[in-house]
């Protein structure tokens, strides 16, 4: 009697966990929440988590539990697409928020692919991203190729330089970064005084040496903000005050810090993802973001928010075009791409046929005195429509 009993209760509680999995759904993030980018992989992390917490109910209303599983990437393609495949293992996760480079963005949503398992991108610029047409992935910022031209515009417009020394970090983003900007600024008749990659994160001292010999009016260095704050406090230690231009890699709060206040002065950088006093709607958030994660929300946390808002959306879609049963991965991908995305903090979203966003905005920040404020703010569209 006893020995029935037990077998009836160890089948029940088999049967509830296999009625928990079947109504569990997950999603993903993949950005590093370890070294020395781990800031703004945070940040990412901590959005889509927001937005997971307000659509909880949601999924919940729906018959589904809501899970938000991050994976760390260490801001490494190896360790990215490791996390991507054990990702595809877990048949409960139908999407994924990531991630914050673009050279770890190319080979793990490569690895997703097979099993059908969309990306949705809040940070990646490189062309390479969208440009090899896999159906899995997805972004709601702007291309380097509408960012490079911005960054050289700024440098010719605004800096009025005529000679430019340019530097880039020897990744995705980085090199395709500086590449596209090097080209915009040899057609506007500005002087390459150096181009060079390097993956030196202490001692600059032999570039430094060629930009205090050949006296360029401006800097440009596509890459990371730990590695570029490094470069810059040495540059101004030598006296250099030339302006530096970089991309939305130096969109961090630890620029400054790792610059030191002295030197965080005629800095400039094009970013993806908005400050939050450029987004009329990210008031809420913000308050929300501090109050849930003690610390201040930036630009990749509400682009992180506003990826996790598409995904999270495009789930339920899918599920409501499935009879309200969870959808496939397959269903969830071809959702996504389709669909139209407003009551977000960037505005609208919608994607073309490569993933890209149809339209999309880029800000120009300057620092003073270790202090970003906007400068300006540009509105592009990619090159597919």
């Amino acid at each position: 009697m006893k020995k029935t009993a037990l077998s009836l209760s160890v089948l029940a509680a088999l049967a509830l966990g296999t009625a928990s999995a079947q109504t569990t759904i997950k999603i993903a993030t993949i950005s590093p929440l370890s070294g020395g980018q781990s800031n703004l992989g945070t940040q990412i992390r901590n959005g889509v988590q927001l937005a997971v917490n307000e659509y909880a109910a949601q999924f919940k209303k729906a018959g589904f539990n809501l899970q938000l599983v991050p994976y760390d990437d260490q801001a490494d393609p190896a360790t990215g697409t490791a996390a991507a495949r054990k990702i595809a293992a877990d048949n409960q996760i139908l999407a994924v928020v990531g991630t914050l480079n673009s050279g770890v963005a190319i080979p793990a949503s490569a690895a997703l692919l097979p099993s059908n398992l969309v990306m949705v991108s809040p940070a990646n610029t490189a062309n390479q991203v969208t440009d090899r047409g896999l159906a899995n992935m997805n972004r709601i910022v702007a291309r380097d190729d509408s960012q490079g031209p911005a960054g050289a515009n700024f440098i010719t417009d605004t800096l009025k330089a005529k000679k430019a020394y340019v530097l880039n970090d020897k990744t995705a983003y980085g090199e395709g970064l500086a590449a596209e900007v090097e080209k915009a600024l040899k057609a506007k008749g500005v002087t390459i005084s150096g181009s060079e990659g390097t993956e030196e994160k202490s001692d600059f001292s032999s570039i430094v040496a060629k930009i205090k010999l050949t006296r360029p009016d401006a800097i440009y260095f596509g890459g990371i903000y730990n590695q570029i704050g490094v470069f810059i406090k040495q540059l101004r230690g030598a006296g250099i005050t030339t302006p530096v231009v970089g991309g939305d890699g130096l969109d961090s709060s630890e620029l400054p810090t790792i610059i030191g206040k002295a030197g965080a002065n005629n800095v400039y950088y094009t970013t993806v993802a908005a400050p939050l006093e450029a987004l009329p709607a990210a008031k809420v958030f913000a308050a929300s973001f501090q109050k849930t994660f003690n610390t201040p929300a930036q630009g990749f946390g509400a682009f992180g928010y506003d990826a996790a808002k598409v995904t999270l959306q495009g789930i339920l879609d899918a599920a409501r075009a499935n009879g309200g049963k969870a959808p496939s991965r397959k269903q969830v991908l071809d959702t996504i791409r389709k669909g139209t995305y407003k009551g977000l903090l960037s505005g609208e979203v919608s994607f073309n046929s490569v993933g890209d966003r149809k339209a999309a905005t880029l800000y120009v920040i300057k620092l003073t005195d270790g202090k970003a404020a906007l400068e300006t703010s540009l509105a592009v569209k990619p090159p597919k429509n």
